[in-house]
């Protein structure tokens, strides 16, 4: 049984409703809000009917009957496809958006990361945006100077602190954003993909500074397509599909079950009747599949983890020995990599009629990015079935690096299991 008082987050059969289709109502100043209602009355008597049309709309729950307790000092990641309800449910929790049904309790003071730079004004100066957002963030002025140099620091735009931000590039605009948001020092702090903009470098120190976040106490809700970080920065996990909480416990069990899910499981993303595919076809390719780290058919992988990539065939002509070779092409049709059964196993014997190969690479070397396969079936030094497109598969995440980290495809063609050491000779 839980304690009663044992949480600092605490959601209780939350949904919200949308109206689809419905006009989205832009923001109002003051101005037009007091003339519209002025106007009211008038426009009622003017225009009756007006007001009782019923326009029907189709309706979506973005979030049904959700309900979790997060303890203090807590980091949970949230897990989900666009569109699952993720970021209304941290909306809900800043209290942007009331939510339709249910409630939530919060306990401390708390910090959103949700739209980087909302809150900036164009015509104000770096220096001056800085108090202005941290103060819409919920800061104290006192707490703004005493982390003014931080800020700044972080962000790296000091020579344009008194710019203008209308002026700055969007890459400066959110360096300092986040800059001002990632260094507030909330009980609570609500984090929706800051990991998704900028540079590979400011990306970096923001998985950093999110790493420091977590290790500091502070209970975070963390919302990342990123699986690598998820699992490095949140011990559990909360997968919501449709709107609906469907699982939650250790980041790697709710990891492998989002992908496990939202991933392709098409066995037959083979296609037999692949108009590319030559040979003789003495021997032909009956099938083939990419299977995952869980043991699932997948078009979805996680650099770091086991890929085998498995593929049926029939002996039409009972010949004896064979060969299998497979490359993998990234996105610009550069191969990456060959693997063949020469390499490990020699010629293969005893074929039989029909059979299955496995390739099996133990870490998955690829950095992110999208790849195709091509394979080969080799009969008595002649191809037999070539299939320049048999498969295709996506990196997705990464848990290669301990930081979950990965190189720029341009800089690499496969990531090396490697270490570094250091040493200091200090008098």
């Amino acid at each position: 049984m839980k304690a009663m008082d044992d949480f600092a987050i605490r959601v209780e059969n939350l949904s919200k409703l949308y109206r689809i289709g419905a006009q989205q109502e832009r923001y109002r100043t003051l101005r037009e809000s007091l003339v519209s209602a002025v106007r009211g009355p008038l426009r009622r008597l003017r225009h009756p009917e007006s007001e009782i049309q019923n326009t029907e709309y189709e309706t979506i729950w973005a979030l049904k009957d959700v309900s979790f307790d997060v303890k203090p000092g807590e980091a949970i990641g949230i897990i989900g496809r666009n569109g699952a309800g993720k970021s209304t449910l941290l909306k809900i929790l800043s209290h942007i958006t009331e939510p339709t049904e249910g409630r939530v309790t919060l306990r401390g003071r708390v910090g959103s990361l949700l739209e980087v730079g909302t809150g900036f004004h164009p015509e104000l100066t770096g220096r001056e945006n800085i108090y202005l957002n941290g103060a819409i963030l919920g800061m104290k002025k006192n707490d703004i100077e005493r982390k003014f140099d931080e800020i700044v620091a972080f962000s790296e735009i000091e020579k344009f602190l008194d710019t203008p931000v209308k002026r700055y590039s969007s890459g400066m605009y959110v360096r300092l954003a986040f800059a001002v948001a990632a260094h507030m020092e909330p009980e609570i702090l609500l984090v929706d993909e800051v990991l998704a903009v900028g540079d590979a470098e400011f990306q970096k120190k923001c998985l950093g500074k999110m790493s420091n976040v977590a290790g500091e106490g502070r209970t975070v809700l963390f919302v990342s397509h990123n699986m690598g970080a998820i699992q490095m920065l949140c011990p559990n996990s909360l997968l919501i599909r449709n709107g609906e909480l469907v699982s939650s416990g250790p980041s790697a069990k709710i990891v492998s079950e989002y992908l496990n899910i939202f991933s392709s499981h098409d066995n037959e993303q083979f296609n037999p009747e692949n108009p590319a595919r030559s040979g003789n076809k003495s021997i032909i390719l009956t099938g083939g599949r990419i299977i995952d780290y869980t043991g699932s058919s997948t078009t979805s992988v996680v650099a770091g983890q086991p890929i085998v990539f498995e593929f049926d065939y029939q002996n039409k002509c009972g010949a004896k020995n064979t060969g299998i070779s497979l490359t993998i092409f990234d996105s610009f049709g550069i191969a990456i990599t060959n693997v063949d059964t020469s390499f490990t196993l020699g010629e293969i014997r005893n074929l039989g009629k029909k059979g299955h190969f496995r390739c099996v690479i133990n870490r998955n070397p690829f950095p992110l990015g999208d790849y195709r396969v091509a394979i080969a079936i080799q009969n008595s030094e002649a191809i037999a079935d070539h299939i320049p497109n048999a498969l295709s598969f996506t990196v997705d995440s990464s848990v290669f690096f301990p930081t979950s980290r990965t190189p720029d495809k341009k800089y690499c063609a496969a990531m090396v299991d490697h270490h570094w050491e250091h040493s200091r000779f200090d008098e």
